[in-house]
């Protein structure tokens, strides 16, 4: 049996090494996302990436593709004028947890009820890994970080539950240790013709698995490994046997529902046709 081809993905690359922490699994999403431009045959000139701030925000300065960083929580703002100005273009967001579901909530929430057809790859290592370690939205309670050294009291938000109630047409959800789903899964969510949300599991082994006395990378992708089960598998089981797991696959797809560049082009083409009159 020949072994499989892997994807050359060189091209999209233009800086390295990385400065991420070692044990951080930012560089496996990013290249899961860049495997999914090759599987998809995109050149350079074809996709934009807007990057968010915080560990995950530096993706974009590693990558020779058009796009730029904007101020915290605007990253879905700055990537729906991009995709207006633009509409051929395959708009792609890189931004954490934090990034997007705190300072940049409204954002996340407007983009998922306007549907315009956007990729965002969510970066969640349930907590600001850059800046100290900080709680952030989507950290369990009790779990702990340098703000919440007894134990996080805040509930935290499901990203897949908000981008569902939200608008979003496609969510899907894969990890790290899943590095082959989670590029096919972001290949899908390019593809698919709406607002798009496929949230990453990636980890931080140094400041909140520190903290949380978690393991290692290793220990820690292992975990993500016993958590995860695809929601076909989940589909046959009980409410009890799921608690605790990590859903993964494809969550939900809604085809056929208006895409926002192509509602305010057919607002363009109304009003520049009663100007003409």
């Amino acid at each position: 049996m020949s072994a499989a081809k892997i994807p050359d993905i060189s091209k999209y690359l233009t800086r390295l090494p990385h400065i991420w922490c070692s044990g951080c699994g930012n560089g496996i999403v990013v290249g899961a996302m860049l495997r999914s431009l090759e599987k998809l045959n995109l050149e350079q000139s074809q996709v934009a990436v807007v990057s968010g701030i915080g560990c995950s925000g530096r993706a974009g300065t590693y990558l020779n593709l058009c796009g730029f960083q904007p101020t915290h929580g605007r990253a879905l703002a700055f990537a729906t004028g991009v995709k207006l100005g633009n509409p051929k273009l395959h708009v792609i967001v890189l931004a954490g947890d934090g990034d997007t579901l705190s300072i940049g909530g409204n954002h996340f929430i407007h983009a998922c009820r306007r549907n315009i057809d956007v990729t965002l790859v969510l970066f969640n290592n349930s907590s600001y890994g850059m800046t100290g370690g900080q709680h952030a939205p989507t950290t369990p309670e009790g779990y702990k970080t340098t703000t919440t050294p007894y134990g996080n009291i805040d509930g935290n938000f499901d990203a897949v539950d908000l981008a569902k109630s939200s608008g979003a047409t496609y969510i899907a959800r894969s990890t790290i240790y899943h590095a082959s789903q989670l590029s096919d899964l972001i290949a899908k969510g390019i593809s698919h013709k709406g607002f798009s949300v496929i949230e990453a599991m990636t980890i931080c082994p140094t400041q909140y698995g520190r903290m949380n006395k978690l393991g290692g990378a290793v220990e820690m992708m292992e975990t993500l490994r016993k958590d995860a089960v695809s929601a076909k598998k989940a589909a046959g089981m009980d409410t009890d046997a799921l608690k605790e797991k990590l859903l993964t696959g494809e969550l939900y797809v809604k085809e056929g529902a208006t895409e926002y560049t192509e509602a305010v082009q057919n607002v363009i083409a109304k009003a520049q046709k009663r100007r003409a009159q």
